[in-house]
C-alpha cells in the first residue's frame, strides 16, 4: 500500500471512528463509543504508517541522489 493510500484510509477511520464516537454518546451506547475509539485509533496509526513511508523514501532518495 502506499504512504498516500494508507494516510486516506487513516482519515477515513479516524473520521468514521469519531462520527461512531458521538452517536454513541448521543444513543447512551457505550459499545458503539469503544468502537469508535477504537477505529480512531486505527485511523491514528494507519496515517502514521504512511508518514513513516514518506520518510523512509525521502531517506533513500537523499541517499542515492534522487532528491
Amino acid at each position: 500500500m502506499s504512504s498516500t493510500t494508507d494516510k486516506i484510509k487513516g482519515l477515513a477511520n479516524e473520521a468514521a471512528g469519531n462520527v461512531k464516537q458521538g452517536l454513541g454518546k448521543v444513543t447512551g451506547n457505550d459499545r458503539l463509543v469503544a468502537e469508535g475509539k477504537a477505529q480512531e485509533l486505527k485511523g491514528e496509526a494507519q496515517k502514521t504508517v504512511g508518514d513513516v513511508k514518506d520518510g523512509a523514501k525521502n531517506l533513500a532518495d537523499k541517499i542515492t541522489g534522487k532528491n
